[in-house]
């Protein structure tokens, strides 16, 4: 793929995105879920209104800063409400959100490219990334979990970008990355796993460059667990791994002071930086007293079951998209009343009309994702301890290629974000795992990017027919994610388990 369809790829998936997001984005007057929160904490910034944040506060900075924007625009101001203690319109509290979800699978698309140089597999990404409903319900209000997932993409990105320079540049780009770790942390304390993700990849380069040192002598890897998705011409082959590169295999060129410097001191700073604002708003607790009040707060909301709230749902229903969460649910009598806002239901019967905004990512992306991160971990087993096990000694080939260290990458940042909520016991919800799945999509992009570069015709089919089934489901859910109006009967067409209502 050429450059210039590499970035016309990029602005169609931009286009998709920005689109989807700001279409009716001022849709229902009236604040939909935790807008409650977040909406009327951004405004309380702005009006110098002292209150308790259970939460950090950068992602109501920014909302903040989006009223004060959205207030003076000349547009989109048709319909405003009080409920954030400030006649406003609900575009003004929205729409940086909607922009900031828009970025996210651009910043997919360059950070998968900068992990594999392969366009085609990037563009794949980005585009299942679009294509996900959780995210799109996600950036259509006035919530945070969008800025925790594209601070911490950043700084991956920033991570890769400074394992191909040398000196400054690498410093400034490892400060880049630093920053956008703490800010990831400065929106929500589980923003700390995509620098957890970012250690553990540093830890498993140097245990890989010190196993490889027990290596017998390099040969072609072992490609029976893939032979179906390559070329049979080996030769061809080993010409291809021995050229293909990846910047990951440069992380041991950052010493232990570096990670330290960069990626912990500097995250911290910039974590401690975001406080000052609300601190100087809310003088009632200092810098650590605050701190204690919101893991009081979270640790006294209640354990991981309906009793606590309807929605609740334990770590293990998050892959398998077992319990979504609606995030707005209200009926009309038909199509040509006006939008229904929160307020007492109709008396049964009477609603033939649904509108719902439910927080459910494209079942069929996240199944398939699922699958194929559990093919790549799977395939490191056989690329990196199959071998050792074979020949009865702990090593690790000398010859690794470049989609054994594209694999470690993403089951490794799928586990730093998805693991530490095990042990979680307060109550839950499906948008919790957004920080994990972003990386099963990059999973199933390269599997299907696997399939469609492939010998074998039966694999690009496969890869043609995931990529169609995926694009089909968003289409066909979309309804429920942007709240469109549904007839009970469309509605249930879409609610295939009693668990997703």
């Amino acid at each position: 793929m050429t450059q210039q369809w590499f970035r016309i790829g990029m602005t169609a998936i931009f286009i998709l995105s920005f689109s989807l997001r700001f279409w009716g984005l001022d849709r229902f007057n009236t604040l939909v879920f935790d807008e409650v929160y977040f909406a009327q904490f951004g405004n309380n910034y702005l009006t110098r209104t002292p209150f308790f944040n259970a939460h950090p506060p950068l992602s109501q900075y920014i909302i903040g800063l989006g009223i004060w924007i959205g207030n003076h625009i000349p547009f989109w101001q048709n319909s405003v409400n009080g409920l954030t203690g400030s006649l406003l319109s609900p575009w003004s509290y929205r729409w940086a959100n909607a922009f900031t979800g828009s970025l996210i699978p651009l910043i997919v698309v360059v950070l998968t490219y900068q992990l594999s140089y392969r366009r085609g597999l990037a563009l794949l990404a980005g585009f299942f990334t679009a294509c996900d409903g959780l995210f799109l319900v996600e950036s259509r209000y006035a919530l945070s979990n969008i800025y925790i997932v594209i601070f911490g993409l950043i700084g991956q990105w920033f991570l890769l970008l400074a394992l191909e320079k040398q000196n400054k540049q690498r410093w400034f780009c490892l400060a880049i990355a630093g920053i956008s770790f703490g800010a990831s942390v400065g929106t929500k304390w589980n923003g700390l796993w995509f620098l957890t993700g970012a250690y553990g990849m540093w830890i498993a380069a140097w245990i890989i460059r010190w196993l490889q040192s027990f290596a017998p002598s390099p040969r072609l890897p072992l490609f029976s667990y893939l032979r179906p998705f390559i070329s049979p011409n080996h030769e061809q082959v080993k010409k291809q791994v021995n050229n293909i590169q990846t910047p990951l295999q440069n992380l041991t060129q950052i010493n232990i002071l570096q990670m330290l410097s960069f990626l912990g001191i500097i995250p911290g700073l910039m974590y401690s930086l975001i406080w000052i604002p609300h601190l100087q708003l809310d003088q009632r607790y200092g810098f650590i007293e605050v701190h204690e009040q919101i893991l009081n707060f979270h640790l006294h909301l209640g354990g991981n079951n309906s009793s606590v709230h309807p929605y609740c749902a334990a770590w293990y229903k998050w892959p398998l998209l077992t319990r979504p969460m609606a995030y707005y649910y209200q009926t009309a009598a038909s199509f040509k009343d006006p939008l229904p806002v929160l307020g007492p239901p109709l008396p049964s019967g009477t609603g033939k009309v649904v509108y719902d905004v439910h927080a459910m990512g494209n079942p069929f992306l996240w199944w398939f994702a699922l699958a194929a991160m559990l093919f790549l971990v799977g395939m490191l087993f056989v690329k990196i301890v199959l071998p050792g096990i074979q020949q009865k000694q702990v090593f690790i080939s000398k010859n690794l290629g470049v989609d054994t260290w594209i694999g470690l990458y993403i089951v490794i940042n799928y586990a730093a974000n998805f693991l530490p909520w095990v042990k979680v016991t307060r109550c839950v919800f499906i948008y919790h795992y957004m920080c994990a799945v972003v990386f099963t999509f990059i999973a199933i992009a390269w599997f299907v990017d696997q399939c469609l570069r492939s010998y074998y015709r039966g694999l690009r089919i496969l890869g043609l027919t995931i990529t169609f089934t995926i694009i089909v489901a968003f289409v066909f859910w979309m309804p429920i994610y942007l709240g469109l109006p549904l007839t009970t009967d469309d509605y249930r067409m879409r609610m295939w388990f009693n668990s997703w209502i």
